[in-house]
């Protein structure tokens, strides 16, 4: 798999494929921040994908695209689905959904997969589970009362992939998510277990969010998904193998 891109994505998808999927070019730069709304990040991105999708339909390879399964571009409370109506809320799902598009009609082969929150090893400090971590080991953590986020190990991502790829999906959107969305209350709660420590909580009220993203289309193409433990015990599975327990950094 050639992997286009020197992020958290990009190093996991290097490490996992390798060699395997010579045909496959995966885009994994680019706007990964949903709160991002700065033109010259989208345009740039956009350019990337442009020229991407021309290079592999002239040499007949076939594109994965990560797109985003966030509240932002199904902008809806029913189950996001991949032919369901989209209603993007902010510049950062429109921008996501006209690329997804662009790629469609560019007469190359493509996978796009609409991702949640990824949570894995190597991750950059905004993304949302260090972030976390980082505000509990502070002594201080921001609590966004209301707000519900739907996370996926990284390595569930890369199964999934392999899976639709190893049965020639293409031309395809797939939802790869938990399914289950958590309240970052219960998020901040488990860390804080596991590291052995209690932050003050500075709560902010938010309009409730809790997006629930349909995973029918990929249990039907991938049907091991149904081994990844996807369910409500899952978060404490994440929280697990990604916080450290007890930390030393931590004062007794």
């Amino acid at each position: 798999m050639q992997v286009i891109g020197g992020g958290f994505l990009a190093a996991h998808l290097r490490a996992h494929f390798g060699d395997r999927h010579p045909g496959v070019t995966a885009i994994a730069a680019g706007v990964s921040s949903t709160i991002v709304d700065s033109a010259a990040e989208f345009d740039r991105e956009a350019e990337l994908l442009y020229r991407v999708a021309l290079e592999c339909r002239d040499r007949g390879r076939l594109v994965v695209f990560f797109s985003t399964a966030s509240p932002v571009l199904y902008g809806t409370p029913s189950p996001g689905t991949e032919t369901g109506p989209v209603f993007p809320t902010s510049a950062y799902g429109r921008h996501k959904l006209a690329l997804e598009t662009v790629l469609a009609a560019s007469g190359a082969g493509w996978l796009t997969l609409r991702l949640s929150n990824l949570v894995g090893s190597g991750q950059r400090e905004h993304q949302l589970l260090p972030a976390l971590i980082a505000q509990v080991r502070s002594g201080s953590v921001l609590v966004r009362r209301g707000v519900s986020r739907d996370l996926v190990d990284v390595r569930h991502v890369l199964a999934a992939l392999d899976g639709l790829l190893g049965a020639r999906v293409r031309d395809t959107v797939v939802n790869v998510a938990s399914g289950v969305p958590v309240p970052v209350e219960r998020v901040i709660a488990g860390i804080e277990t596991r590291l052995g420590t209690t932050a003050v909580k500075r709560v902010v009220h938010r309009p409730a969010s809790a997006p629930v993203v349909s995973l029918d289309r990929l249990r039907r193409l991938v049907p091991e998904v149904d081994t990844f433990g996807f369910g409500p015990g899952y978060l404490s599975t994440l929280l697990d193998r990604y916080v450290p327990a007890g930390d030393p950094a931590l004062p007794r």
